[in-house]
């Protein structure tokens, strides 16, 4: 009997009908779609795969498999060859072993070997230098095909940034392709279907060239880090009705010229002249007789390796939030463009101005005292776009391709006309990962908080996960990524973005072991990370396996985190991590902390914070070893651990429940990784609270040990010292940026006072996301929605809000691999009112927060019989029960 649940949304490693897929064994997933009914499941299914959209499964027929998984089905089929497509189909059966079936979906081989590349590295036969840059090169060549191909394929890769073209059209939407990698070791491709825009008889392809990251700035570095110029390497296959295939590939034959991008750099800005406009250069008609031949490059020995997670793409689009406002510096005027939010991309500029005018559009965070921009914090570099116009009567309108800014004011100079509401449009570029959590709560400061944790993820996920997008660094902090790592799994889906990022850090390891600050990796910065930093090779995989149940990331870098962990101890002085009389590099401390009389790595002690991580790095393989069934590594690895532990008790926390350093990050760390023995406990969350309390109510915390403050209160049932942290609104707090009219997190708690103005200008971004994890336990603890890290990727959820504070509702929703979970409470005196979804194909344990006696209903039926729900138990502060998928609106009362 057909199903009412179906199988939909299939996803070959996190794509939709991928082209490029390496992956000799890729992982299947899909999402159950349901009537709404309860209790809906999946209890076996069969995959199907073969080489024709319809046809028998010569690939791979899997059989019927008691299962109820739907995620992370690794392919055990036939190997695929290069460019090879496979069409696969899953049969599911659900828990009245009713049968459905989804539509076909497929994926493609990438180019598996190097072999199977035939173009050639071309360029421009100039090279920029240190401080100048070269005009973007254009690169063309035409091609002639006989017939219509039935399909065509384009892998195309560049060292720096492209932008490719086939007869006029743009091919892709993605921005700054191929993407920021270590360029010594590996550079990304991406493949296209383009049968739709070739034609019969002449066609023509073509590519802009910027220097991206590869040639342009990198950190505070000079230019040309990775090489001297961009490159393209690009091959077009054609399959024809008869089997035949055509090749079209970079060569000597292609031809380049310089156009109107005069000046491109992924930091300073990019400079256009609209005069110097190569109409239709990409279409069959150009004529190219001006251009010159391309140069060649021999092929570096790096691997040419697909994405693994989705590109920078256009977002959303913003309008400025009021109409421009004309400010009369000398020596001339300028407008100011206020969009109201602080973002990271570009602008489009929208103009009728006289040929030749230059227009200069330079970028800001915040404004000065005096109303002007503020780019005292870009650190030097000029943050500036320059565009000279072409003077068409009909109006011009441009964004640069090849930059990006972080800001929110604009600032255009040149243009002394009144300045059309429509002059300035900006555009929000990130990596494309899908919104799929949300939170809101009757606070409006909490709300704005969340949005802009959001806007901060958002701006910063751009390529790697970056510290900040505006000034001369934009580098790939592992510190920061790792304590924000949970918090961004809720707001988006970022388990591509991590594969990827994951993947820079495992090339960055060092032969000995060490993992660096950065990833990439780049000269100038400690290698060794440090605590906190480096170990973001252990925590990251972790917690996407955590988030998404996948244990990929987990084997495919268990090695290295091995490599890691032994390294470590190779360093320690008698287990101890950064210990004073280490030699070498001790870490960053708690980064900004302010417990340290004004020091940036606080004031508590680096071996104590590398000590603490040391012993949670070394739990977190033990527990993948476990997983993926390496028993010796286990035994090793949690025996380790528990010796580490042992000279951290020794060492750090004395008998009476003091820690050394007496700062709240000592007992926040100490806490937060089991670290004291459990009778101590108690002690040390009343120095903890102590401390608090002395200061009013205010953190010291750092970097570091701000992600897991919130959670070391709530586990400690001082849930009330939570809450007055979350509501704080004087500085240092997460609510004081809000009330200053914030729209993304700052990098300092104390960015810009009322007492002191701004903070130090060398290291005072106002979009840098690390003090945002409050983020997760907004969603965890007051939403109540986590997972289960016995059954991850939300397989199994525990719902279990903790109303307190000023709050009398919230509301969290999050898409998972399964569907939406969602947890929406209303707390009065003596009610409680909570709404809660749970996807097909997953259970949860409910945790109600109210008193013994409560009476709970749903509808006009008691807790205990309705239709759903089992094993109901109450104690005196709680009543508890377990959740079928579906839809539920329950009710409690109490005198």
């Amino acid at each position: 009997m057909p199903s009412s649940t179906r199988p939909v949304q299939l996803r070959c490693n996190y794509f939709e009908h991928p082209l490029a897929i390496h992956d000799p064994a890729p992982r299947l997933s899909w999402r159950l779609a349901t009537d709404g009914r309860r209790g809906a499941r999946q209890t076996a299914y069969r995959l199907t795969v073969s080489t024709r959209r319809n046809g028998p499964a010569d690939l791979w027929n899997s059989g019927r498999i008691a299962s109820a998984a739907t995620t992370h089905i690794a392919y055990a089929g036939v190997p695929l060859a290069s460019r090879q497509r496979a069409w696969w189909r899953v049969e599911i059966w659900d828990e009245k072993n009713h049968r459905s079936a989804s539509t076909p979906a497929f994926w493609e081989a990438g180019l598996l070997n190097p072999s199977d590349w035939h173009g050639e590295w071309i360029g421009s036969a100039l090279a920029g230098g240190p401080e100048a840059s070269l005009p973007s090169p254009y690169l063309r060549t035409i091609f002639n095909v006989g017939a219509k191909p039935v399909s065509a394929r384009l892998y195309v890769t560049a060292l720096g940034c492209y932008e490719f073209e086939l007869n006029g059209t743009r091919v892709g939407i993605e921005e700054f392709t191929p993407g920021w990698t270590d360029y010594n070791k590996r550079v990304q491709y991406l493949a296209y279907d383009v049968t739709a825009l070739l034609k019969t008889g002449a066609n023509a392809a073509g590519a802009i060239l910027g220097d991206g990251w590869y040639a342009g700035r990198v950190g505070w570095r000079t230019r040309s880090y990775y090489g001297d110029r961009p490159k393209l390497r690009a091959q077009l296959i054609l399959t024809f009705a008869d089997g035949s295939t055509q090749l079209v590939a970079t060569d000597s034959a292609w031809k380049t010229s310089f156009g109107p991008i005069t000046e491109s750099d992924i930091m300073f800005g990019e400079t256009y002249d609209a005069r110097r406009e190569l109409t239709g250069w990409s279409t069959a008609e150009y004529d190219d007789r001006a251009w010159l031949p391309v140069t060649t490059f021999p092929a570096p020995a790096i691997e040419l390796s697909p994405v693994l997670g989705p590109s920078v793409r256009v977002t959303q689009e913003i309008k400025p939030a009021v109409p421009a406002k004309k400010l009369t510096p000398w020596p001339e005027p300028v407008w100011l463009i206020d969009l109201g939010q602080n973002m990271v991309g570009r602008v489009r500029l929208k103009v009728k101005v006289p040929a030749g005018r230059i227009l200069k559009l330079r970028f800001a965070e915040v404004l000065n005292p005096d109303g002007m921009i503020y780019v005292e914090n870009l650190r030097g570099i000029r943050a500036a776009d320059y565009y000279t116009a072409k003077g068409d009567p009909a109006g011009e309108t441009w964004e640069p391709r090849f930059t990006f800014h972080g800001f929110r004011y604009v600032e255009l100079t040149g243009h002394p006309e009144d300045l059309p509401a429509d002059a300035i449009t900006g555009v929000v570029l990130h990596n494309d990962t899908p919104r799929t959590g949300d939170f809101t709560c009757n606070d409006p400061l909490i709300n704005q908080l969340q949005r802009n944790i959001d806007w901060g993820q958002r701006g910063n996920f751009l390529e790697v996960p970056t510290d900040c997008p505006q000034r001369n660094e934009r580098l790939g902090w592992m510190g920061d990524a790792q304590v924000f790592s949970r918090t961004a799994a809720w707001n988006r889906d970022v388990a591509g973005f991590f594969h990827k990022w994951i993947r820079d850090i495992a090339d960055a390891q060092r032969a000995d072991g060490a993992m660096p600050s950065v990833a990439p990796h780049i000269d100038g910065i400690p290698h060794d990370g440090g605590p906190a930093w480096a170990d973001a090779a252990v925590i990251c995989p972790w917690t996407m396996y955590l988030c998404y149940g996948d244990r990929t990331l987990l084997a495919r870098h268990f090695d290295a985190m091995c490599r890691f962990i032994d390294f470590m101890e190779k360093e320690s002085i008698g287990l101890i991590r950064s210990h004073p009389d280490y030699k070498e590099w001790k870490g960053y401390g708690d980064w900004l902390a302010l417990d340290g009389s004004g020091k940036t790595d606080g004031g508590t002690p680096k071996d104590l914070i590398g000590t603490a991580f040391f012993v949670y790095s070394t739990d977190l393989v033990a527990a993948s070893a476990r997983l993926l069934g390496r028993t010796a590594e286990a035994k090793h690895y949690t025996a380790l651990a528990q010796r580490i532990r042992r000279a951290y008790q020794k060492r750090f926390v004395s008998t009476d429940g003091l820690v050394t350093g007496l700062t709240q990050t000592s007992y926040v760390l100490t806490l937060q990784f089991d670290l004291c023995p459990a009778a101590l406990r108690p002690k040390l969350v009343t120095e903890l609270v102590r401390d608090i309390e002395q200061r009013n109510w205010q953190l010291t915390t750092g970097f570091v040990s701000t992600s897991y403050i919130q959670n070391v209160l709530t586990r400690a049932n001082r849930l009330d010292v939570a809450y007055k942290l979350l509501h704080q609104k004087k500085w240092p707090s997460w609510l004081y940026a809000v009330t200053q009219g914030a729209t993304t997190i700052w990098e300092r708690w104390d960015g810009w006072t009322q007492e002191k103005g701004f903070q130090d200008k060398g290291m005072n971004s106002f979009n840098h996301y690390a003090y945002g994890a409050i983020g997760a336990w907004l969603y965890a603890v007051v939403a109540g929605i986590d997972l289960d890290p016995a059954q991850p990727g939300y397989k199994h959820i525990r719902l279990a809000p903790r109303p307190g504070g000023e709050l009398t509702r919230a509301r969290g929703t999050l898409q998972t691999l399964h569907g939406e979970v969602a947890s929406a409470w209303k707390c009065t005196a003596g009610r409680f009112e909570w709404e809660v979804t749970v996807p097909p194909n997953t259970t949860a344990s409910a945790r109600f927060p109210v008193p013994a006696g409560a009476k709970i209903t749903e509808g006009s039926k008691p807790l205990a019989r309705s239709n759903g729900v089992a094993n109901v138990k109450s104690t005196r502060t709680a009543t508890t029960c377990e959740l079928v998928s579906g839809k539920y609106k329950f009710t409690a009362t109490w005198k």
